[in-house]
Parts: C-alpha cells; structure tokens; sequence
C-alpha cells in the first residue's frame, strides 16, 4: 500500500507543476474576505480624517478671530471671513470655515468639509468647544 501511494505521489510531483482548481479557489475567497473586513475599515478611517480637517481648521480659525481682537482692542466687531485670513488662518482644501454672529465680546463661527454633506461644527468662543451637527457623516459619492 505504501509503495503504491510513493509512486502516486511520484508521478504528481512530475506531472504537476501548478495549483489545483480548489486551492486557487481557497485562495480568492481568502483574499475577498479580507478585503470585506479592509475596505469599510479604510472608508470610516478616511470620514474620520475629514472630520479631524473641519475641527483643526475651526480650531485655526479660532486663533485667526482672537489676533483679530487683540488688534481691534479686544472686540469682535467687525469679524468677517477675510478677516480671518488677514490674521494668519489658512484654509484646508473643500473645508469652509464661516464667520457665523459676532458681538463686542463674543463670536461664532461654523465650519464644513465638502466630502462630508450632511455634518457641520460650530464654534463658539463663549465654551471655547467645537460641537459637532451630531448628524451621522455621509460621504459624498
């Protein structure tokens, strides 16, 4: 029996020099597992950059309004958006950072990232804390 199974074996080793149907099957399906597990991992990573994006150009912007004020004997009157560029903020490509109600000792602004159409921040310098719209991100096709 031994026998018969080594020269089995023997003429596979000489014969065969590829993969069998299953195992390319195996391995595929292998593979599409992983993507499944991979990809929705990397989309909700690439939301959350986004988000991380309209935050730290709320936070800059902040900055922006406060040299602002310095400036302007510590009143907010007269903020716009172009004011915010004047006192060094920088905007992030497709993030929009508006310049929302503004008084002598406070301001809002609001901020949005164009891959994200249904979430906003806001910023008020009252709390000095960025809110979110607590709607769910929904990336743009």
């Amino acid at each position: 029996m031994m026998a018969r199974v080594r020269t089995t074996m023997q003429k596979r080793a000489e014969g065969e020099k590829g993969f069998t149907l299953i195992e390319l099957l195996v391995v595929i399906i292998i593979i599409g597992i992983l993507a499944a597990i991979a990809i929705p991992a990397f989309l909700n990573q690439r939301t959350r950059g986004w988000e991380a994006q309209a935050e730290s150009d709320l936070k800059n912007a902040a900055i922006a309004a406060e040299t602002f004020a310095v400036g302007n004997n510590g009143s907010y009157v007269g903020l716009t958006d172009d004011k915010l560029k004047e006192n060094g903020y920088n905007a992030t490509d497709r993030v929009t950072v508006k310049v929302g109600t503004v008084s002598a000792t406070e301001f809002a602004m609001t901020a949005t990232h164009a891959d994200l159409t249904t979430k906003s921040w806001t910023y008020t310098s009252k709390d000095g804390v960025i809110k979110d719209s607590g709607a769910p991100a929904v990336p743009s096709p």
